[in-house]
C-alpha cells in the first residue's frame, strides 16, 4: 500500500490538540498517500474549525489537497475576529449551559439543548438553522455537516465567555433575550403585568417585559447583581 512520508508544523495555540510528539516543529508524519489534508490533520487532534491557513511548502492549499511525500505542511490557527456568513446565531450543547444564559443576557441568540440530544442531532440543528456550533467536545466539532463551529477552551463560564465575544464580537444587545428559553423579550405595561406580580414588585418597579416566546416576567432589578457584572464587564470593553 503507497503511504506518503510528510512533517507538520502546527501553530503553537493548536498544541493543546496534539500529542506531545507532533508539537514539535517538523513532526514526522506518515499517511497513506490518499487522505486529504484536512482528513491529516484531524487524524493528529485538530478539529478543522480552529484551523486557518494551510501552507504546503510555504504556498496556500486547500484542505482537500492530498499530501505527497517530502512536503512540509503549516497549520496556522484561526485568525479572530471570525466571520460568519448571515445573523450570527449559536447553539450550545448539554455542559455549556451557564455560557448559554451568559450569551442571552447580553442579547446574543444563543439555543441550549437540554436534554442532551446528541452529537447528530446537534450537527443536524446547526446546519438547518446556520447556528454555530458551541462546544468542548473535540469529536463533535469534526462532523462534516456542521455549519460552522468553535471548540471552546476553558472550562469556567467567565472565560468562556471572553473567548466568545473576543473570537466573533458579536453586537450586543443586553436585556433583549429570555435567559430561560432565548426568545425575544417585548415591553410590557404595569398594567398588564398587575396579576402576575407581588405588591412589593409593582409599588418598586415600573418598566417590565415578557418573553414573547415563553411568557417568562421580566423587570428592572428582577436580575442579580452577578448578571449586571456581566453585562457591565462586556459593554466596557466592546
Amino acid at each position: 500500500m503507497a503511504k506518503a512520508d510528510i512533517t507538520i508544523t502546527f501553530d503553537a495555540g493548536l498544541h493543546i490538540f496534539l500529542a506531545a510528539a507532533n508539537r514539535r516543529a517538523g513532526a514526522a508524519v506518515e499517511t497513506d498517500a490518499t487522505s486529504s489534508l484536512g482528513h491529516v490533520v484531524e487524524a493528529l487532534g485538530v478539529p478543522l474549525v480552529e484551523v486557518g491557513e494551510l501552507l504546503v511548502d510555504g504556498r496556500p492549499a486547500a484542505a482537500g489537497h492530498v499530501p505527497v511525500t517530502g512536503e512540509h505542511i503549516e497549520v496556522r490557527k484561526l485568525a479572530y475576529p471570525q466571520r460568519v456568513p448571515g445573523p450570527l446565531r449559536f447553539l450550545l450543547d448539554i455542559h455549556l449551559g451557564t455560557l448559554a444564559r451568559r450569551l442571552r443576557v447580553l442579547g446574543i441568540d444563543a439555543a441550549y439543548e437540554t436534554p442532551d440530544i446528541g452529537d447528530a442531532a446537534l450537527a443536524t440543528r446547526s446546519a438547518q438553522e446556520q447556528r454555530v456550533m458551541l462546544s468542548r467536545d473535540r469529536g463533535l466539532l469534526h462532523r462534516r455537516e456542521l455549519f460552522a463551529g468553535a471548540y471552546v477552551y476553558s472550562h469556567k463560564p467567565a472565560v468562556q465567555l471572553d473567548e466568545i465575544l473576543d473570537r466573533f464580537q458579536p453586537e450586543l444587545a443586553p436585556w433583549t433575550r429570555c435567559t430561560a428559553c432565548n426568545g425575544v423579550l417585548r415591553p410590557v405595561t404595569k398594567e398588564e403585568m398587575q396579576d402576575r406580580l407581588e405588591s412589593g414588585t409593582a409599588k418598586s418597579y415600573d418598566a417590565f417585559a415578557e418573553c414573547e416566546s415563553c411568557g417568562h416576567a421580566y423587570w428592572r432589578g428582577a436580575h442579580s447583581a452577578s448578571l449586571d457584572a456581566i453585562v457591565e464587564q462586556a459593554t466596557r470593553h466592546r
